[in-house]
């Protein structure tokens, strides 16, 4: 009803679930990211999930005060928070490699997994842009454009949490058959190594 009431009808909310959904299930570094945190234990990939559907508000808030457009307009701006992604994307890769952070066998504390979930989102520009694009697209213009962004951005953090807790929980199960030390080690590399692979490869974008 509140979505009826400010604009959003039931075939655009339909419509923009189902864009959504086609969306979210591309696979891309916050699915890489949950995937391995699941791995490691059913909680902490939860945590990062989460943490990334935050990550998602946090791009909502943005398009919808036009600090995505900002980006858009100011190159500068644009690099900087690309190189400050892609940094980060490498920090944790090789963090993950030193410290045998997707061993299931080594804890990580919780506030650690949501924050880091949260920042792998956040630290995206190519999320916000898309944001940008996406979000008006269904909203439209006029008057309550800004509550409809809001919801509809909420409707795909809602939709990005229960698909990527998922993936979480079946990583998890799937690390029973990962406990040997070698395989765990490889899993490190791996892992860390993706996490690298995609830092750099936003950074040379």
């Amino acid at each position: 009803m509140t979505g009826i009431a400010f604009g959003l009808g039931p075939a655009t909310l339909l419509a923009f679930c189902a864009a959504a959904i086609a969306l979210i299930l591309t696979p891309g570094p916050d699915t890489v990211y949950v995937l391995a945190r699941g791995v490691q234990d059913r909680n902490s990939g939860i945590r990062s999930a989460l943490g990334i559907a935050t990550g998602v508000l946090l791009h909502t808030a943005a398009a919808t005060l036009g600090l995505a457009a900002l980006l858009r307009a100011a190159p500068v701006a644009y690099r900087a928070l690309k190189y400050a992604g892609a940094l980060y994307l490498v920090y944790l890769g090789l963090t993950a490699i030193r410290h045998r952070e997707f061993d299931p066998q080594v804890e990580t504390s919780s506030g650690g997994s949501f924050r880091r979930g949260v920042f792998v989102n956040a630290l995206n520009p190519k999320v916000a842009l898309f944001f940008l694009a996406f979000l008006p697209t269904f909203a439209g213009t006029g008057a309550g454009a800004d509550v409809r962004m809001v919801l509809l951005g909420g409707a795909y953090a809602v939709l990005t949490a229960a698909y990527l807790c998922l993936v979480a929980v079946a990583s998890d199960r799937a690390s029973d058959a990962l406990e040997s030390r070698r395989v765990t080690s490889g899993l490190n590399w791996v892992g860390g190594g993706v996490m690298v692979a995609l830092g750099v490869g936003l950074g040379l974008e």
